[in-house]
C-alpha cells in the first residue's frame, strides 16, 4: 500500500504514531530552516514539516517540490504549535522521515482551490484538475449519497430497479432525438432516449408494478444552466394507481431527501396549485414562492383612459414591490431597460410610487388620476412606501415577461434565499398546445398522458380546454420533476392519436409495439421523474446542474476536454453506408 493513512483522517490522538501518507502537493511555506508542506487526497489535507537541521538532504529535496506533484510522506505525526481551526486535521502535522515524489507535475493553469483563478472554459478544459477542487469533489460526493438514499428508500417501497435500453428506436415528437447509424442495418438508425418513457410503460404491462431507475436521458435541444444534452433522472412507474397515489409515493421522497441531506422536515403536505393558477398569479408553470409579489390583474381599471398602451392591450397586470417607493429615476430605468432585453421582449414598463406621506407618483400621471392609481394600489393592497411595476400586451406573452421581472426583483431584494426551499405540485396542466405555425395540436406532455376523466367528452368539442391527469413537482422556481397518469385503454390511445393528428400507419409505425401491448391486459398505470442533476443542485445551492455532474459539456453541447463531437474518419462513414453534405 502507497498509504497507511488518508490526509483527512489524523487527529490529535493519532500523536506519536508512524504513518504513511500519499497525496497530492496543495501549497508549500518555507520558514528559515524549515518547510511546510500541505499534501492534500479527495480525504483533506495534512500539513508536513521537512527539518533543515534534523535532514538537510530530506529538507532539500522538499524545496524542489511544486504544486500537484504526488508524493508519499512517511513519518512521525505531531500536535501543532500553531494549530489551524479551519482544518479537521489542523491540530497535528507529520515531521517528514522520508519523501518519495511519485509523479512530477506541470504547473496547473489555475489554482487547485475552492476561490480559484480558473474561468469556466479553462477549468471546463482541465476538467480532470476541476475535480480535484474540495467544492467540485463535495458536489459529487453529495450526488452520490443521494444515489444510494433514493435506492434505499425506494427499496423499502418494493420498487424494482430494472434497467431499460440505450439504443432506442426514434419518435421525432417533443425534443429532437440523438441517433446512431447501425453498421449491420445500412440506412437504418436507433435514437438515444429522451426517456424510459415506452419501456416503463411496457413493464406495467409485464406486470411489474413498481419500477424505478436512475436512469440517462438524451436530448438534442438548445442548452441552458439546468439543461444538458445528457442528463440523469430518477425514473419511476407505479400500477393500479390514481394521481393522488403517486404524488404521495414521491413527495414522500422527496421530503426524505430533504431531511436525509438538509436536516429540513416538511411536516405538511406539500402545496398543489393548478396550472392556470400558477400562470395567472404568477407568468409561470414554475412558480418560485419564496416570496410573495403575486400578479394583480388591472386590465378593467385602466382601458379607457386615454393612454393606447393599455387602451390596446389584452392584458394589463402588475405587481407590488413592498418597501420600494425610493426607487430613484436611475434605479426604474434599470428596470425599465431590463425588461426591454430581448430575454425578456417587453416594449416597456409603467411604475406607480405610493410615497410614504400618501401621495402618489407614476410614469403614467399624464393619463390617470391619482384617484385611478391608489384604485390599483387598493386592489394589488399596496400600502405607503411600496412600488408598483405594471405592464400590458397579449395576455401569455405579459405575464411571462412579469414574471422574469418579478424573478429579478426577488434577486435585488434578496429574496430568493437558496437556503429557504418551497415546493408545491402544480396539477391540471393542458394537455394539448397549439402550434400557430403547423395548425395543428400538440401533447404538452406526451402523447401518453391521460386527459382528466371529467373532460374526457370535451376531447373533440373543446380540445384546448381539456386537462391533462399531470403533476409537476416545484422547488424555488425549479421544475424539479413530473409526471402524469398514462393512458391505457388502447381505444382511447387511437383517439389521442387522431387529435394529434396521426393516421392510423403512421402511429402503428411509431408506437405499435405499445399499442400491441395494450391489447394484453394493460393496467391502470402512471408514474413521474424526477430530474437527479437538478435536485442535487437544488440541495448543493448551485445554479447551474453542470457543477454536480463530472464531466459536462458546455453551452455549445461541447466537451473542451476531449474535444467532442468530432469530425470521424471517412472509412467510417463508408462502413456506416452515410454521406456528409456541406451545409449551403
Amino acid at each position: 500500500m502507497y498509504r497507511d493513512k488518508t490526509c483527512g483522517e489524523l487527529r490529535l490522538a493519532d500523536a506519536g504514531k508512524k504513518v504513511t501518507i500519499a497525496g497530492w502537493v496543495q501549497r508549500t511555506r518555507k520558514m528559515g530552516g524549515m518547510t511546510f508542506v500541505d499534501i492534500r487526497d479527495r480525504y483533506g489535507i495534512t500539513q508536513i514539516v521537512f527539518n533543515q537541521e534534523s535532514n538537510p538532504e530530506l529538507f532539500e529535496k522538499a524545496n524542489s517540490l511544486g504544486r500537484e506533484f504526488v508524493v508519499q510522506i512517511q513519518g512521525t505525526v505531531e500536535e501543532r504549535t500553531s494549530k489551524n481551526p479551519q482544518l479537521p486535521t489542523g491540530d497535528i502535522e507529520i515531521i517528514a522521515d522520508s519523501l518519495n515524489v511519485l509523479n512530477t507535475s506541470k504547473t496547473p493553469p489555475f489554482t487547485i482551490e475552492d476561490k480559484t483563478d480558473g474561468g469556466d472554459d479553462l477549468r471546463m478544459k482541465y476538467r480532470y484538475l476541476d475535480l480535484r477542487r474540495p467544492c467540485v469533489r463535495k458536489n459529487l460526493e453529495l450526488r452520490h449519497k443521494m444515489a444510494f438514499e433514493i435506492r434505499r428508500y425506494l427499496d423499502s417501497k418494493g420498487f424494482l430497479e430494472i434497467e431499460t435500453p440505450i439504443l432506442v428506436k426514434s419518435t421525432p415528437e417533443g425534443a429532437r432525438d440523438f441517433v446512431v447509424p447501425s453498421r449491420m442495418n445500412p440506412g437504418e438508425f436507433y435514437a438515444l432516449p429522451q426517456s424510459p418513457q415506452l419501456f416503463k410503460q411496457l413493464l406495467m404491462v409485464s406486470g411489474y408494478d413498481r419500477y424505478f431507475q436512475i436512469a440517462k436521458c438524451f436530448r438534442d435541444e438548445d442548452l441552458r444552466a439546468d439543461r444538458q444534452p445528457e442528463f440523469t433522472q430518477i425514473d419511476c412507474e407505479m400500477s393500479f394507481v390514481e394521481q393522488d397515489d403517486v404524488i404521495e409515493m414521491f413527495e414522500g421522497l422527496v421530503k426524505h431527501i430533504f431531511k436525509y441531506v438538509k436536516g429540513i422536515e416538511f411536516n405538511e403536505p406539500f402545496l398543489r396549485m393548478t396550472w392556470a393558477d400558477a400562470m395567472r398569479l404568477y407568468g409561470s408553470d414554475k412558480p418560485d414562492l419564496r416570496f410573495g409579489m403575486e400578479f394583480v390583474e388591472l386590465t378593467d381599471l385602466a382601458k379607457g383612459k386615454g393612454f393606447p398602451v393599455f387602451d390596446d392591450a389584452e392584458l394589463t397586470v402588475g405587481i407590488c414591490v413592498p418597501g420600494c417607493a425610493g426607487y430613484t429615476r436611475k434605479q426604474l430605468d434599470e428596470l425599465t431597460d431590463f425588461v426591454k432585453r430581448p430575454q425578456v421582449g417587453a416594449k416597456g414598463l409603467v411604475w406607480v410610487k405610493f410615497e410614504p406621506d400618501g401621495s402618489v407618483k407614476s410614469s403614467a400621471s399624464k393619463f390617470f388620476t391619482p384617484e385611478d392609481f391608489k384604485a390599483w394600489g387598493e386592489k394589488a393592497g399596496a400600502k405607503p412606501g411600496d412600488l408598483m411595476l405594471i405592464m400590458a400586451g397579449e395576455a401569455m406573452k405579459t405575464r411571462k415577461q412579469l414574471c422574469e421581472l418579478r424573478l429579478e426583483m426577488g434577486n435585488r431584494l434578496g429574496l430568493r434565499d437558496k437556503n429557504v426551499f418551497a415546493p408545491l405540485w402544480v396539477v391540471d396542466f393542458p394537455l394539448f398546445e397549439w402550434d400557430e405555425e403547423t395548425q395543428r395540436y400538440y401533447a404538452m406532455h406526451h402523447p401518453f398522458t391521460s386527459p382528466n376523466p371529467e373532460d374526457i367528452p370535451m376531447l373533440h368539442t373543446d380540445t384546448g380546454n381539456v386537462r391533462a391527469t399531470a403533476y409537476d413537482i416545484v422547488v424555488n422556481g425549479t421544475e424539479l420533476g413530473g409526471g402524469s397518469i398514462r393512458i391505457h385503454d388502447a381505444l382511447l390511445q387511437d383517439e389521442m392519436f387522431e387529435l394529434l393528428g396521426f393516421t392510423p400507419e403512421r402511429a402503428k409505425e411509431q408506437f405499435g409495439f405499445l399499442m400491441n401491448a395494450f391489447q394484453y391486459g394493460a393496467p391502470p398505470h402512471g408514474g413521474l421523474a424526477l430530474g437527479f442533476d437538478r435536485f442535487v443542485s437544488i440541495l448543493a445551492g448551485l445554479d447551474t446542474i453542470r457543477d454536480v455532474i463530472a464531466f459536462p459539456k458546455n453551452n455549445s453541447g461541447r466537451d473542451v476536454m476531449n474535444e467532442s463531437p468530432s469530425p470521424i474518419d471517412q472509412a467510417q462513414l463508408d462502413e456506416l453506408k452515410l454521406t456528409l453534405v456541406e451545409e449551403k
